[in-house]
């Protein structure tokens, strides 16, 4: 029997793609875009299109496994359910026990963004418990913290929208890896005579497609958002009428951009003075101008300030009151109105408990003053041993023999190595699942497709059965997958615009607004609490923080001490072909990435003897790692970049974050991924391979 099933692609990605697989004898067989999608538009990426090989891959874990050997040998014994889940409870409950509820850390982040599978079911239960908290930093903090208190809420024109614009800044992000459906909007619009200038300090593929390139220093963002406002206020160019209506703080920003030109802000940027000026020029006299602003530029010391700095931008020219102007970072703040958090039910008691900083891992599990100290983890939908900062001592952390680790997984990763016990997980054709988008305004149902390979379960059934175990009998831990769609779903906006659980079933998506063709900010309308944008934050100064927007630097970029020793900025963006660590070790895929290589100028490989296809060590006071060097034409002198979420066991133990620091940015708690000197150093010459002198940075 054939059948076709709708669904969304789970990752963490802004496009959210809408998808059907098609179904022959209960296996899945094709899947395919839907064409009938406004944003999406049938196309599927390069990581996504090959999903099903992921499913029936051969290294896909299908049944219970206790470990046998010792942690990180990959020794393990196959289990039935009831031992499983019999084996994590046992642990949980001896750790409360003896330590109590906050010595248990439960880890998890983006490996779906189902509403469902990814931020339910285990949140509840180890709230509830009163387990430690996970502040969930690792991606997007630093950004989130800064448009929170600019305009409480990620919002701005709709992605569609930018085929209005007649300029478009793509600021920090690579579009045609990390978020390639926004690109058909601004292509369109560059067909339309648009002019498209990318910022970023890599050649990326979408820099190449772009107009203009601006490669600034890595970190100094801020920088070029206060020249180009400086430009602004002497050019008298600033829309006086828009940010007295519909902003806070703006004489205090106007007396700081007094300070503020091209010249200042192209020396600390490393850019030509002329090249700052013309983009000054094109903003001053083009409406309406869009920026898009990517999560690279957030990964430094001063990741939140720059942020502030380009988000106001968009309101000094007064763009936000036109269609298709303004700034946008994400569109996760449109469907606040219409969808409900499921992590914390309101009939749920839920203890107050310590929180610990998900990028702060390594901390968290090897510092002596811990109090208590981590001593169960249970790890879903991430995979810290490849993608967390500090991987030494991550690993170092993860090998205690005191840590009871339970990870929930598709197969064994590099953290699935390290546990005690190993839970088979269901991927997004085996269960249901809702998913809100980042990158336009669709909500979209994911319907199983399929039965479960062998004995996986979902995150939702795993957490169900742990509650049991553990004797935790709340109605709020044990609802089910439909109840919770139905829970997510369970807000006046939604039943007003008719987006129930019968329709999604029947339709697939549905937009959450009709901003679509609209200025949503013409006049103010923001989602804070007076509906201005906040350029001046006072509260902000209780932190130590500048209130008026400014440029704060980076922390290791820019310090020239440091640079004697590791002279060497090195970024870690994400690969066209992986989405962090997923699909990073698939054999489809890791043909398409090749193995693990450091970029660098031809000046700095010059500088190293370093030739095309050399294996080199990439090293600091942090740690080290091994693989291949390149060199491209296009790199700044001082910067190199490897791809992240290589997984380390298919290297040499370690991948690029054995040198990523455990550092806050200036807001959020958040990484500091990109603020990262390091040298690199030859360790013997070999071949060149095919194609590695010249390929180009496709990550964000």
């Amino acid at each position: 029997m054939k059948r076709t099933v709708n669904g969304a692609c789970p990752l963490d990605c802004p496009d959210t793609c809408a998808w059907q697989i098609e179904v022959e004898d209960g296996r899945a067989v094709r899947m395919r875009g839907r064409k009938d999608h406004p944003y999406t538009r049938g196309s599927l990426c390069g990581k996504v299109n090959r999903y099903l090989d992921a499913v029936y891959a051969p290294d896909r874990l299908t049944v219970p496994l206790r470990r046998v050997g010792a942690k990180g040998d990959g020794r393990f014994q196959e289990i039935d359910w009831d031992e499983a889940i019999g084996l994590t409870a046992a642990a949980l409950q001896t750790t409360i026990d003896r330590h109590g509820a906050e010595a248990i850390l439960p880890y998890y982040y983006a490996g779906t963004l189902g509403a469902v599978q990814g931020w339910s079911l285990g949140q509840r239960l180890f709230k509830h418990l009163g387990a430690t908290e996970l502040d969930t930093t690792i991606c997007d903090a630093a950004a989130y913290a800064a448009l929170r208190v600019t305009t409480h809420r990620p919002v701005g024109p709709d992605p569609e929208d930018f085929v209005h614009a007649r300029l478009i800044l793509v600021w920090g992000a690579n579009l045609l890896s990390s978020n390639m459906h926004q690109w058909h909007f601004i292509h369109a619009a560059q067909q339309n005579g648009a002019h498209v200038v990318a910022i970023d300090p890599l050649p990326t593929d979408t820099a190449a497609r772009c107009d203009q390139h601006l490669q600034l220093l890595p970190g100094t963002d801020g920088a070029l958002a206060m020249g180009l406002m400086g430009e602004l206020l002497a050019a008298g160019a600033c829309d006086e009428e828009w940010l007295a209506e519909c902003t806070v703080g703006w004489p205090e920003l106007r007396e700081r951009l007094a300070d503020w030109n091209t010249a200042r802000a192209a020396e600390i940027c490393g850019l030509d003075v002329g090249e700052v000026q013309g983009l000054a020029d094109r903003i001053i006299t083009t409406r309406p101008t869009a920026i898009r602003m990517g999560l690279g530029l957030q990964r430094h010391g001063g990741g939140g300030a720059a942020y502030r700095a380009i988000t106001v931008l968009g309101a000094v020219t007064g763009d936000f009151r036109h269609v298709g102007g303004g700034v946008l970072a994400e569109t996760s703040g449109r469907f606040d109105p219409v969808t409900v958090d499921l992590k914390e039910p309101a009939d749920l008691p839920l203890p107050p408990a310590r929180t610990i900083n998900m990028s702060r891992l390594a901390e968290a599990l090897t510092a002596e003053a811990q109090d208590p100290a981590v001593h169960a983890l249970v790890v879903w939908n991430t995979n810290p041993g490849a993608t967390a900062p500090d991987q030494v001592r991550v690993q170092r952390g993860l090998r205690r023999d005191d840590l009871h680790i339970t990870v929930l997984e598709h197969r064994l990763t590099d953290t699935a190595l390290f546990a005690d016990v190993v839970l088979p997980a269901t991927m997004q054709t085996e269960h249901l699942d809702i998913h809100p988008s980042y990158g336009h305004h669709y909500l979209t149902l994911n319907l199983p497709a399929i039965d479960p390979v062998g004995q996986c379960l979902p995150n939702t059934e795993i957490f169900r059965r742990l509650a049991t175990a553990l004797g935790q009998t709340h109605p709020r831990l044990h609802d089910s997958d439909e109840e919770l769609v139905r829970q997510f779903l369970d807000t006046d906006e939604a039943r007003e615009r008719d987006i129930t659980f019968e329709r999604l079933r029947e339709t697939g998506y549905a937009a959450i607004d009709d901003r679509t063709g609209t200025a949503p900010h013409a006049h103010g309308d923001f989602p804070t609490s007076d509906g201005r944008l906040h350029i001046t934050v006072p509260a902000l100064a209780d932190a130590g923080l500048d209130p008026i927007p400014g440029y704060t630097p980076s922390f290791e970029g820019a310090d020239t001490v440091l640079a004697q020793r590791w002279p060497l900025i090195l970024i870690s963006p994400a690969h066209r072909f992986f989405l962090n660590s997923t699909f990073a070790d698939l054999p489809g895929h890791l043909h398409m990435t090749g193995a693990p290589t450091v970029f660098l100028s031809p000046n700095d490989a010059a500088a190293r003897g370093i030739e095309p296809g050399d294996q080199v060590e990439v090293a600091n006071d942090r740690g080290a790692f091994r693989c291949l060097a390149a060199i491209h034409p296009h790199a700044r002198d001082g910067v190199a970049w490897s791809y992240k979420a290589y997984w380390a066991k298919d290297g040499d133990g370690n991948n690029v974050n054995a040198t990523t620091p455990v550092r806050d940015a200036d807001m959020g708690g958040a990484p500091t991924f990109h603020d990262n000197r390091v040298e690199v150093a030859l360790l013997r010459q070999t071949a060149p391979a095919a194609g590695i002198a010249v390929a180009e940075a496709v990550g964000d």
